[in-house]
């Protein structure tokens, strides 16, 4: 595919494309086979009609204009691919030359939103916070009472029941006078202030003395999951049969034994320290790493316009549509269910989807600052994990993206990759406490004086 790309004002880009007609004329082909399936021809069963006589019957404009609808989607991907641009939002597409009949190629122009470009500031060297990764006391300490939790004890008390106690209780539920499927249990656990029962049935035991008996009265929600009680009022008898307390282990050296391989409650918060260090240096890495490029892209100058984060905001949104969809969620329930709907779920996002913009603005800036290429070795190695999944080698897997034009979004990838290795590596840390501190002393109103140019959310 030939491809000719126009910049435009306003953040807008026009492409136009060519078809090869050999292309033209496979899409075609594959047009005519489909609608021969639904074809009734003397001398053929129904669905066995050649693509040939298709179009010998209907003609070549109306099998064109099936392949047409069929493929524009993936020759329009193909041109922005080939184009190089940063497309945002659907574009405006225009035939300029179909073809009459086979062997002849086709002609088609958009004009399409583009991310801004961005003119960049510092990004080498740059002072990020990073968090401390050793575990606080607080955190150790809920660990050590979660290990105490999982090793208590519950001991049958004669005194009123208290939360945190545990019931053991039988019930029975009726609406309206009937018993109802799911309503009736004996020899149950009820903990106190757990939540496991339907709001309300748990304070209304609170209080209650072992061998006793009680009248609770409930509602259930209008979106209870068992849809025959959604929404209705039930009565339980409850029999508390006995309230027992929960004894937790003292937390001595003798639990710590118990517990796990340590022989001192010391040796075992220390290993719950270092594992909890080990787990939050994965997330401490990445939001260092977040925070350098944002750092680099409030140094960077880029002016997006509200139409361009509206015209993504849009876009992340139908992909969330597909994404429920795809999982069988209608979106227009779930909007409902949340009790938004579509224009509100786009504004409240158009303050990260600028953001994102920004961040991916300067990526692409750096990547041609730094001259940075990818070789094939390279993107052989970032296909491992594809190629594997789908049981071929990286290398032949390669060599398909190129013969289908789709090796560019690998480059692309690395390159941005590459970007933020070249902005991180180079960051200096220093302490939260640090960068919070000049956060507060660096203010919008101090960018739009030095930078001279209007200032925009999430730039602070």
């Amino acid at each position: 595919m030939q491809t000719t790309l126009s910049e435009l004002e306003d953040s807008r880009a026009r492409v136009e494309a060519e078809v090869p007609a050999a292309d033209v004329d496979r899409r075609v082909q594959r047009a005519a086979r489909v609608l021969g399936r639904e074809m009734r021809l003397p001398g053929f069963r129904k669905g066995k009609v050649p693509p040939k006589l298709v179009l010998q019957q209907l003609g070549f404009a109306p099998v064109f204009e099936q392949a047409l609808r069929d493929s524009l989607p993936e020759w329009y991907e193909q041109a922005v691919l080939d184009s190089g641009v940063s497309t945002v939002g659907d574009p405006e597409i225009e035939i300029t030359s179909a073809p009459e009949e086979e062997g002849q190629p086709l002609g088609f122009k958009f004009e399409v939103r583009v991310r801004p470009p961005a003119k960049l500031g510092d990004y080498k060297g740059l002072e990020v916070g990073r968090a401390d990764p050793e575990a606080p006391d607080d955190i150790i300490d809920s660990e050590l009472e979660r290990a105490r939790e999982s090793m208590s004890r519950l001991e049958p008390v004669e005194r009123a029941a208290a939360e945190g106690d545990v019931l053991l209780i039988d019930f029975a539920g009726t609406i309206n006078g009937e018993l109802f499927e799911g309503g009736e249990g004996h020899d149950q656990l009820l903990e106190l202030g757990a939540g496991q029962f339907i709001e309300g049935f748990e304070d209304q035991l609170t209080g209650a003395e072992p061998r006793s008996d009680h009248q609770v009265e409930v509602a259930f929600p209008e979106d209870y999951r068992a849809e025959h009680l959604a929404g209705k009022k039930a009565s339980f008898a409850v029999n508390v049969k006995e309230v027992r307390e929960k004894v937790l282990p003292e937390l001595d050296d003798d639990f710590a034994s118990e517990a796990s391989e340590f022989d001192t409650v010391e040796e075992l918060r220390a290993d719950i320290a270092e594992k909890l260090s080990g787990a939050a240096e994965e997330r401490i890495d990445q939001d260092f790493r977040m925070a350098a490029i944002d750092a680099a892209a409030d140094a960077a100058t880029v002016e997006i316009p509200d139409e361009i984060v509206a015209a993504r905001a849009e876009e992340r949104w139908q992909g969330v549509e597909r994404q429920l969809a795809g999982r069988g969620v209608d979106p227009n329930a779930y909007l409902q269910m949340q009790g938004r709907t579509r224009e509100d779920l786009i504004e409240e996002s158009s303050p990260d989807v600028e953001r994102d913009l920004r961040r991916e603005a300067v990526l692409a800036a750096v990547a041609e600052a730094e001259e940075i290429e990818v070789s094939d070795e390279e993107m052989v190695e970032a296909l491992e994990h594809t190629a594997e999944h789908e049981r071929t080698t990286p290398e032949k897997l390669l060599e398909r993206l190129r013969r289908e034009g789709r090796d560019p979004l690998v480059s692309q990838d690395l390159r941005t990759r590459k970007a933020i290795d070249v902005i991180v590596d180079s960051a200096k840390p220093i302490p939260m406490a640090q960068a919070e501190a000049r956060e507060k002393l660096w203010t919008p109103e101090d960018e739009r004086e030095q930078a001279g140019s209007l200032w925009t959310p999430g730039s602070d």
